[in-house]
């Protein structure tokens, strides 16, 4: 064979046959814009707080509890709902009241991406459960107030599980109409069976215990302090609660039903199972805000539990941000708040968040607070990992790139 067909040997030839370090640069600034938080006010508040260590969280939070106990003691003059002639402390036990059914219903909406416009519906269920086993009006067994609690979670739980089962193989619309159906029927219920006593409804439905040194008790209509605390105290426990699940198996199952339900049912995730459950903890927490709701005002009727009032349960949690349980914190303390502040305009409070909220979807579509997509159990450490090894590479990328030269 000629020599000629042979190509010679090159230096442009050998270094072809072997990759080099500037052949094999990382990709790093294209993996820290999908790994690195968005930039922004809010960008700026999660990447200190990821940088903090877990004492320093939590040191953080216990000033942040502590400021939201002191609240109503406070009745700082810029926000208080004295000047609209509402007392500050039921309407801070109101924030906290629409706070914890945000939690509950974001679990459902949030979480596992199952649209629910009945949520009142446990809700209601809740109310008539404390009312009618404290209510001296119902002829039911009594217990006490505070064991109403428990007893209103697990009823409430029941009823999330007897929806779901039949209806949660449905999507979408489909679903949300069924939801809707369901509380109408819950209501209709408590207006034709004559033991729920319709419009007449339970008067001096029970409270917690307790009295003080003059002898007058503790929990009370009109006073919102002991409310307040009790109901904070209750959504911190739950807020604890939901962080765990969110980072756990469960949390990233729903997650995944979310984003994809074909999808995370094909990698094997009983998206049934998990739906059923987001359905009975989010109804969970809706018959413990009922409950908590009927001990304070004393008296429930077929009144309080229609479909606007579901509707801005769902504005709560997508104004706040679908997915976070800040977020959904933070929305169901507004909706709650405003009508309160602003007494003039709280007739219009519906066309008000109507008008809110179609602004929020054209310029900020996930909400005041979107939800954070690192929802590993161990997210952060993972996070600081990869940006250390894009680091190195990087870093090794230089050395050989100047040896080379």
């Amino acid at each position: 064979m000629s020599s000629s067909l042979v190509p010679p040997a090159t230096p442009d030839n050998d270094r072809n046959d072997e990759p080099t370090a500037e052949r094999i640069k990382p990709p790093t600034k294209d993996i820290d814009r999908v790994t690195a938080p968005k930039e922004g006010f809010f960008g700026g508040l999660r990447t200190r707080w990821s940088q903090m260590s877990r004492l320093q969280q939590w040191g953080f939070l216990a000033i942040v509890v502590a400021f939201f106990y002191l609240l109503p003691v406070l009745n700082p003059p810029l926000i208080s709902t004295e000047s609209g002639g509402n007392d500050f402390p039921l309407a801070c036990f109101e924030m906290a009241r629409w706070a914890l059914v945000a939690v509950g219903l974001n679990i459902v909406v949030g979480y596992a991406g199952l649209l629910d416009l009945g949520y009142v519906a446990f809700f209601a269920v809740g109310c008539y459960v404390a009312a009618m086993l404290t209510s001296p009006d119902s002829p039911f067994y009594k217990i006490p107030y505070l064991w109403t609690l428990p007893v209103a979670i697990m009823v409430a739980m029941i009823c999330g599980i007897a929806l779901g089962i039949p209806t949660l193989r449905l999507r979408g619309d489909y679903l949300a109409i069924v939801t809707l159906g369901f509380g109408e029927i819950i209501r209709i219920l408590a207006t034709i069976i004559p033991a729920m006593k319709g419009q007449v409804g339970f008067q001096n439905v029970g409270r917690p215990p307790g009295e003080t040194a003059e002898g007058t008790p503790i929990f009370t209509n009109s006073e919102g302090l002991p409310w307040y605390w009790l109901t904070l105290t209750v959504l911190i426990l739950v807020l604890i609660l939901v962080g765990n699940l969110e980072r756990s198996r469960v949390g990233r199952a729903w997650i995944a039903i979310r984003e994809d339900e074909d999808a995370a049912e094909t990698m094997g995730v009983p998206t049934f199972r998990y739906k059923v459950w987001a359905f009975a903890l989010g109804a969970g927490l809706g018959g413990l805000s009922g409950a908590l709701f009927a001990g304070q005002v004393g008296f429930v009727n077929n009144q309080k539990f229609d479909v606007v009032t579901s509707v801005l349960f769902l504005a709560a949690v997508v104004l706040g941000g679908t997915g976070n349980k800040v977020g959904a914190v933070l929305g169901g303390a507004i909706v709650a708040y405003v009508p309160l502040r602003f007494t003039a305009i709280a007739e219009y409070k519906y066309l008000i968040f109507g008008v809110v909220l179609v602004i929020l979807m054209i310029w900020r579509a996930q909400g005041l607070l979107p939800a954070r997509m690192q929802l590993l159990t161990f997210g952060r450490e993972a996070y600081a990992r990869m940006r250390k090894a894009n680091a190195d590479r990087a870093a090794g990328s230089t050395v050989a790139k100047e040896g080379s030269a």
